[in-house]
């Protein structure tokens, strides 16, 4: 879909568009959004960050999915000037971002990893005023190397269902904070499994149960530890894939994700998929820098890992991948 396409469907006389999941956790889902509630998002933000019209609009995320649908209602909403690229890994390649436009970019870690490896393109991501990284977690070294940036970069936490953020939280600077900052409106409370509960009436009708395992603060800011459905259940003990791959992440290289497989002795246990050929070496660092009871039973070389359109790891797809050995 072009940006076009999207607004003959947004300027059209029904008053939602369909949207899709970005598959995470299986195959992408068709999804019927109303067009009022994209616009009460889109203002959200905005007044959130303090976007005026005429400030510039960064858009270098595929129209195809909530997130880059939602940059195009943004500049729509608060009449800012978009600025479109071609989605790649390198958004900024070539880019020469006038600071006096360059107000919001929105990108994916990978997006803003690869930035970081170019001079020129790290020149052109600090003139953002506010760079929002959103659909994917950011790791700590991705985090590290943006502590000095002089702009305001911020974690988003949202999914489709919600389209796009309902909660932000700041990376860097004077502000920088672990937790996650509900967006005005939006309340989070956590079910019986400790899953988060989303109430967020502008955007989405009735409360939103998540699998993501989240813990809470009482003024209602909130951390994620994981998926529910990445919890390993190991020998009695449970184990948070996501707390694992954030140990091992300064440590290894190449790419790499934890999933888990079935275990006669064990119910489950920890798989490792990585990219790396030497999986001996993968092993011995993973005996040295993880608790005796983290330590993966089973090392699965794959040529890549399996990656979804809007480039998260795609978990069902990396329990085939373990379930294979």
């Amino acid at each position: 879909m072009t940006v076009d396409d999207f607004l003959a469907d947004w300027h059209s006389n029904s008053e939602g568009i369909w949207v899709h999941t970005s598959g995470t956790t299986g195959t992408p889902k068709p999804m019927y959004v109303l067009k009022q509630h994209m616009r009460n998002s889109a203002r959200a933000t905005c007044d959130f960050l303090g976007l005026q019209p005429g400030d510039g609009a960064f858009l270098c995320m595929s129209v195809d999915y909530i997130a880059g649908k939602m940059m195009v209602v943004r500049s729509l909403e608060r009449q800012l000037q978009l600025i479109q690229v071609p989605p790649s890994g390198h958004p900024l390649h070539g880019a020469a971002v006038s600071q006096a436009r360059a107000s919001l970019a929105a990108m994916v870690p990978l997006q803003v990893y690869n930035s970081l490896q170019v001079p020129a393109e790290r020149e052109q991501l600090q003139r953002f005023t506010h760079v929002i990284i959103g659909g994917g977690a950011i790791d700590a070294q991705l985090e590290a190397q943006l502590q000095s940036f002089p702009n305001a970069i911020w974690s988003s936490y949202g999914m489709t269902e919600t389209l796009s953020h309902v909660a932000l939280r700041r990376v860097n600077g004077a502000c920088a904070s672990l937790w996650y900052q509900p967006m005005p409106g939006v309340k989070v409370s956590l079910d019986e499994h400790d899953c988060l509960v989303i109430d967020a009436p502008a955007v989405h009708d009735g409360a939103l149960h998540t699998h993501d395992i989240a813990t809470l603060r009482q003024d209602g800011c909130f951390r994620i530890l994981g998926r529910r459905d990445n919890v390993i259940c190991s020998g009695g003990i449970k184990l948070q894939a996501e707390a694992i791959e954030q140990r091992l992440q300064p440590w290894l290289e190449a790419p790499f994700a934890i999933t888990k497989r079935a275990d006669e002795k064990f119910g489950e246990v920890v798989v490792l998929v990585t990219t790396a050929t030497d999986l001996e070496q993968v092993k011995a660092i993973c005996v040295a820098q993880l608790p005796k009871y983290w330590q993966p039973h089973v090392f699965v070389h794959a040529d890549v890992l399996p990656i979804t359109p809007t480039g998260k790891v795609a978990r069902t797809a990396l329990l085939t991948l373990a379930k294979k050995v």
